[in-house]
């Protein structure tokens, strides 16, 4: 879709209406990938007798047809469905995995009972095409086992373990990844993105930036799942993900930064930005739809305001047409 300089853009993502090519990947025995050409991805990873899924989709719908194409592959059933954190796009299509347990960081369930049912309308909204038969979700999802720090699943047989790890605070104050010692394979949900951009509406820029992102290199994984984008696969892929994760969000920091410094406005500052990323970043999903949000919520950390104000539906529109309008 080609868009009219001074022409008004439209609202997120309402205008993404085209399908995405879904892709599931083999990462090695019993561990898979579905990635969609920037669309959010998911993965599973088979236990000897049962099955860890790692996220949820957004609605049922959407995740039974992500659970067919594993079913070609495994008919184990689902002991744990793992949530890296509590975006709608990502947990609402929970009842389609029928799983024995839900587990997220415990920061994640505080979240889901703060702001859930507002993130809910906010993201359905801005990405319609995500929502696929919205009305099938039967209500938000909540976790039944939490953790602080980490928490171990023995895999059984030969297949070792999946270290489920919070870094710090990240794309939310809640993230977790899902990695496989053995296999050297992470699911580092949107703490990485592979050629996509970020959405950091929610985010602790400056720690994800530096020590939450210097955790997860440091596990030397060499094979990444990110949150959207392709499997990053080898060290050099890996680390390039981590470090254009990084590379985006310092530049915003020091662009939003040097704004705020000089006494300027938020409208200002969003410009700065989108000048400085556009020509690296445009041309990856979802980029000027992140942005906006992103730039709000970065402004506000830099002014001091430590927790991402709660977005609803209503607050998207208005920065959206303060910013991008």
């Amino acid at each position: 879709m080609t868009h009219t300089p001074g022409a008004a853009k439209p609202f997120a993502s309402s205008a993404d209406t085209a399908a995405k090519e879904q892709t599931l990947e083999v990462l090695a025995d019993g561990v898979y990938a579905l990635t969609a050409e920037g669309d959010p991805n998911i993965g599973a990873i088979e236990g000897e007798d049962f099955l860890v899924c790692f996220e949820a989709l957004a609605t049922p719908v959407a995740a039974e047809k992500w659970l067919a194409k594993l079913r070609q592959h495994t008919d184990k059933p689902v002991r744990y469905l793992v949530l890296s954190h509590y975006h709608a796009v990502r947990v609402l299509g929970a009842s389609a995995f029928e799983a024995e347990t839900i587990v997220s960081h415990e920061i994640t369930r505080d979240l889901v009972a703060e702001r859930g049912k507002q993130d809910w309308e906010s993201e359905f909204a801005r990405m319609p095409r995500l929502a696929e038969a919205a009305d099938s979700v039967p209500g938000l999802t909540w976790p039944t086992l939490t953790f602080a720090d980490r928490l171990t699943i023995d895999l059984g047989g030969d297949r070792g373990d999946l270290v489920l790890q919070y870094h710090g605070r990240g794309h939310t104050e809640g993230d977790i990844t899902a990695w496989l010692p053995r296999q050297r394979i992470l699911f580092a949900g949107d703490l990485v993105e592979a050629r996509a951009a970020l959405y950091t509406g929610d985010a602790f820029h400056r720690d994800w930036a530096g020590t939450t992102l210097d955790a997860v290199k440091a596990l030397g994984a060499e094979q990444l799942v990110g949150g959207r984008g392709a499997v990053s696969r080898g060290r050099a892929e890996v680390d390039a993900a981590i470090e254009q994760t990084r590379g985006f969000l310092q530049a915003m920091i020091r662009e939003v930064g040097g704004v705020q410094q000089r006494g300027g406005t938020l409208k200002e500052a969003f410009e700065a930005t989108h000048a400085a990323l556009v020509d690296d970043y445009g041309h990856w999903p979802i980029f000027e739809h992140c942005l906006p949000f992103d730039v709000s919520r970065l402004w506000d950390e830099l002014s001091g305001i430590e927790r991402p104000v709660i977005w609803t539906a209503e607050r998207d529109q208005e920065v959206w047409a303060q910013l991008q309008g």
